[in-house]
């Protein structure tokens, strides 16, 4: 914005060449000088003000007498020759930048310098009326600011009143409220629902009960601050520029960065320099094993950390759970150490599911339908609950720490109370669960499984010999899909159901309770927008037909998707782009199961196998690695964790009537051979 035509009495510039195309108002006459400086005021009323003695008085109140600035004139009309950034644009937000951080005489010098002027003296009064609460003068300035689209105009007029109503019913002022209500507001056309929400406030007979109904914190909290902020929507930006415009290009050109950074992982605080471009280093990325725990003696279905990130729960084939702790005791002299801190055998059967209350205090264990209730800091089994007619495969605490649900492959999903008594029953589903998940903001369930359907008998066909099998029935077929369910937490009703070809083994929300991450076999992990309901990632490279894997977001802002994989390799990849960024070996042969990030330590996170080991992954630290004959950085073989429990595998359940073999439990409750084969 230039000058108005207010300014033109205080010669600002002098020009040597008097060229028309330069920078700073076309009005303004060249070949002038100021005679004292230029007055700016405290940042927000703009323009200049008074004169004192035939100087300008500056915005601190201090004379500057004999001091002369000189309009700079600038060819073009963009920043640079080769630039698209318009000038006058990039002053303007210049001057707003330096007003806000305090340096007012350099705002003012510069508006002076280049002839822009952050926003005329209508818009500083506009503000001014808005934050004193002059609510009349607010809307006649209003007027004056150029709100074309009439429906905005009516709008911002709209909130305006409505603070203003606000403010008298806060005063106990319920006659003046009531008047501004009826000829004020109402003749806007309001939404009649929203006309009688207002009017019931004016029954509130405390202020604290007017602001938590209204969901407004009062004219002596930021509300006035926060309606002038709305208002910057309905008047043009060129002439009421944005609160702090320019912080917020700013923050948007480091999201950008940071999106475009495939391994930003930064250390906690990490300051970011606006010198360069933000990128993080591969080697400050956890993908190196620094811990192998080996007491399990079958293979690890599951892994989970506590809350506070200092403990790892691990669930196995060997009928056991083992709870580890980093740093063997209070006087550990070294904070890598990890040792089996509980060993929880008591289960009759494998174990798949695990899930730590939000306190930590107590781990909860599956064993087939049987869950257990264990207190984490002396191994007590607290109680047993056997609720469900065949295998749990999903348990979760509610966010709110007050109980936690189970689902099973019976159809069924059941809430307990946080001591483990019953609570309610959600009666039998449309699936056979494999997973779910709650959503952090205690909004939504989300449930993946398999449809349940009868068995399907295909028409006979003779055999080679030309007689019919026996009984002269075939062999049953299942024709089953899988499904994901989006049921509403607290009314449990059915929001979203979409089919699938292939099976589901595994569900995650995102920490905003946005997004969904499911396993899909085969071979591929998905990213799901809950607000539409639709796939916007996929993620390959992973080898997945048969078993259970559990795949987990990780990092700083949850950048990863990490997943395990059949071919005993982790895979990671950049959750934004897709880009594979890792494919991490190390475990023995046999399935990744399941994958876990610590949630207090953006570097680290941990993987169990097939092989009977659990990993934990670190970004390499100081020391880390060892330098070999050819000077290429070699990974220090990490430390092991073995000799703690006696080893021995104990009985194992039978397979089904198929093959008889022992095995493990797939995603649908079926048992599958131990050479991983169906």
């Amino acid at each position: 914005m230039r000058f108005t035509d207010l300014n033109r009495g205080l010669p600002i510039s002098a020009s040597s060449d008097g060229s028309p195309d330069h920078a700073g108002p076309s009005s303004l006459a060249s070949g002038s000088v100021v005679d004292g400086p230029i007055a700016v005021t405290n940042g927000h009323t703009n323009g200049f003000g008074p004169m004192t003695n035939g100087s300008a008085v500056m915005g601190n109140g201090v004379q500057k007498r004999g001091k002369m600035i000189t309009k700079v004139n600038l060819p073009g009309t963009t920043l640079y020759n080769d630039s698209m950034v318009d000038r006058e644009e990039f002053v303007r937000l210049v001057i707003q930048s330096l007003r806000d951080v305090g340096y007012i005489e350099s705002a003012a010098t510069l508006e002076a310098e280049s002839g822009y002027t952050m926003e005329s003296l209508e818009v500083s009064q506009f503000r001014r009326y808005i934050l004193e609460g002059l609510w009349s003068k607010a809307e006649v300035a209003l007027e004056t600011l150029g709100v074309e689209d009439e429906e905005g105009f009516w709008d911002a007029k709209f909130l305006i009143r409505r603070q203003k109503y606000l403010e008298l019913v806060e005063a106990r002022k319920p006659t003046t409220a009531l008047h501004v209500l009826r000829n004020e507001l109402a003749p806007l056309k309001v939404d009649p629902d929203q006309l009688h929400t207002l009017s019931s406030l004016i029954m509130c007979s405390e202020p604290e009960d007017l602001r938590n109904r209204a969901g407004w914190d009062g004219a002596s909290g930021t509300s006035r601050q926060h309606l002038l902020d709305t208002l910057h929507e309905y008047i043009p930006s060129t002439v009421m520029i944005p609160q702090r415009r320019f912080t917020t290009l700013l923050e948007q050109a480091r999201s950008y960065q940071r999106q475009k950074c495939v391994y930003h992982n930064p250390r906690p605080n990490t300051t970011f320099s606006l010198y360069t471009d933000h990128r993080c280093s591969k080697f400050d990325f956890p993908r190196i094993t620094t811990t192998i725990l080996e007491v399990h003696t079958d293979e690890v279905w599951n892994i989970g950390w506590s809350h506070d990130g200092n403990y790892l729960a691990s669930a196995s084939r060997d009928k056991s759970a083992i709870i580890w702790r980093r740093g063997s005791s209070n006087n550990s002299t070294s904070p890598g150490e990890w040792t089996a801190y509980l060993v929880l055998r008591d289960h009759q059967d494998p174990v798949g599911c695990l899930a730590w209350s939000l306190d930590d205090k107590v781990l909860l264990t599956s064993s087939e339908q049987v869950i257990k209730m264990w207190n984490a800091s002396t191994g007590a089994c607290i109680r047993t609950l056997e609720d469900h007619t065949e295998t749990v495969t999903a348990l979760a605490w509610l966010p709110d720490g007050s109980g936690f649900i189970s689902g099973g492959l019976d159809r069924k999903i059941t809430i307990w109370n946080a001591d483990g008594k019953l609570r309610d029953s959600w009666g039998t589903t449309a699936i056979r669960l494999t997973d779910f998940s709650i959503t952090p903001d205690f909004k939504r369930l989300i449930a993946v499984g398999m449809e349940d359907v009868p068995p399907y008998y295909p028409p006979s066909e003779p055999t080679r010999d030309g007689s019919l099998p026996p009984g002269g029935v075939s062999q049953p077929v299942t024709k089953a899909a899988h499904r994901m369910l989006v049921f509403d937490l607290a009314t449990k009703q059915t929001e979203f159901s979409v089919k699938f070809e292939g099976d589901l083994t595994s569900v995650k929300t995102s920490e905003d309770s946005k997004y969904l991450l499911i396993n899909h076999s085969p071979n591929e992990v998905q990213i799901w927008d809950l607000r539409t309901m639709r796939t916007i990632r996929r993620y390959s490279n992973l080898k997945q037909s048969r078993h259970v894997i559990r795949s987990c977001f990780g990092g700083v802002d949850e950048n990863f998707i990490v997943s395990g994989s059949e071919d005993a390799t982790v895979y990671v990849w950049h959750r934004e782009s897709g880009d594979l960024l890792e494919s991490l070996k190390g475990h023995g042969e046999g399935s990744v199961n399941s994958v876990s990030w610590n949630p207090k330590n953006e570097r680290m996170f941990a993987s169990c196998s097939d092989d009977r080991t659990i990993r934990i992954w670190e970004a390499p630290g100081p020391g880390m690695y060892a330098q070999d004959a050819s000077s290429e950085k070699v990974p220090v073989q990490p430390s092991s964790a073995s000799t703690l429990v006696e080893k021995g595998k104990g009985k194992t359940k039978q397979a089904s009537a198929l093959d008889g073999s022992e095995g493990r439990v797939d995603s649908i409750g079926t048992w599958i051979a131990h050479d991983h084969h169906i």
